[in-house]
């Protein structure tokens, strides 16, 4: 299989499916900016109501759209080069109160090791266990939460906008050198002043805190939701295994069905398989891509992984659910408890 992407690849660009799409790109833009303009003149228009909530929420969805738009900026898919590109995706990603360096540091490492035990840091611990024996190691509250991961997965996502905050936060102010760390701070820092004044200025406090706890929540599990179908529950690599680069990127990622709806949901990550592949990719190419790498996939015997939205999160939960077995005291069983007590 090392000549595998070789081949694919040639085929990709001789169909031009690497070229940027300018419009399209510059549509999804005005798109982003008319919404958080009816979301503006919302906020305004209701005053005083519990109907906020719901700006809060759209806000949320929102929050979303512009992460996916960081997320193809940093893999230089929008504009027509890497500085360029490098500086959008930092600023789209401060807007969302992100740090772009350290989730580009991240997803990096995660690219070129998809599901790699120690090399990929997406499935390192953190609350949540993808590997069995980060879940034996689990202690106290975590251990309980651990033994059911799985079903908790889209409670705890409620939290994760907050835990992105945070991560960042902590990144930026780290004593370790940052490339533009201050123009990170500024603009996150602006953001919060933004969406933050208005809403304790305009709203009662008790509305004010049910406001943002709406718009994180749903940025979580909108963010989570969206991530989460890709590589949770496909094969786990060992540290020392050795695939060829088309291998290892199309057994480890998985794509969600759907269409055209599907790749406005989740901004292009349902093709999964062809983002790892081709990270450069638009995504209003990647449907096209899957047709030829799907068919190199099935001419040459190699596993190719897609499935509904829904079956995609009941594996997920299956999976967190079996890892989190790990977590459990050996002698939970019954009848080793009555032989305990004997």
């Amino acid at each position: 299989m090392a000549r595998a992407y070789k081949d694919v690849l040639h085929v990709i660009r001789e169909m031009g499916l690497l070229r940027r799409t300018p419009v399209f790109y510059s549509l999804i833009g005005v798109g982003i900016l008319l919404a958080l303009g009816g979301c503006v003149t919302g906020f305004i228009l209701l005053g005083d109501s519990w109907f906020q909530l719901l700006i809060a929420a759209a806000l949320g969805l929102i929050f979303t759209q512009i992460a996916f738009l960081a997320h193809e900026a940093a893999h230089r898919q929008i504009l027509s080069s890497g500085p360029k590109n490098f500086k959008l995706a930092l600023v789209l990603a401060a807007l969302i109160g992100m740090s772009y360096s350290w989730w580009d540091s991240k997803h990096t490492k995660h690219h070129g090791n998809p599901n790699m035990v120690g090399k990929d840091p997406d499935i390192e611990i953190d609350t949540i266990s993808f590997l069995d024996e980060d879940a034996a190691k689990a202690r106290g509250v975590i251990r309980w939460i651990t033994q059911r991961q799985g079903w908790l997965f889209f409670p705890l996502l409620t939290l994760e906008g907050l835990n992105l905050h945070r991560l960042s936060f902590m990144h930026l102010a780290q004593r370790k050198p940052v490339k533009g760390r201050w123009a990170e701070i500024s603009i996150i820092a602006a953001r919060f002043a933004v969406l933050l004044v208005p809403v304790f200025l305009m709203l009662p406090l008790g509305m004010a805190f049910a406001f943002l706890g709406v718009q994180f929540a749903v940025f979580g599990v909108y963010m989570g939701a969206s991530f989460a179908p890709n590589h949770k529950g496909m094969p786990i690599i060992a540290p020392d295994a050795r695939l060829d680069f088309f291998s290892k990127q199309v057994r480890t990622s998985r794509n969600v069905t759907g269409g055209w709806w599907a790749t406005s949901l989740f901004g292009g990550l349902n093709y999964q398989v062809e983002h790892h592949l081709f990270p450069s990719m638009s995504r209003l190419n990647l449907s096209r891509a899957r047709e030829v790498v799907r068919d190199y996939c099935l001419a040459n015997d190699v596993p190719y992984t897609e499935t509904t939205v829904l079956r995609s999160y009941a594996i997920v939960i299956k999976y967190l659910n079996e890892v989190g077995l790990a977590a459990r005291d050996p002698f939970d069983c019954p009848m080793v408890s009555e032989f305990r007590r004997a």
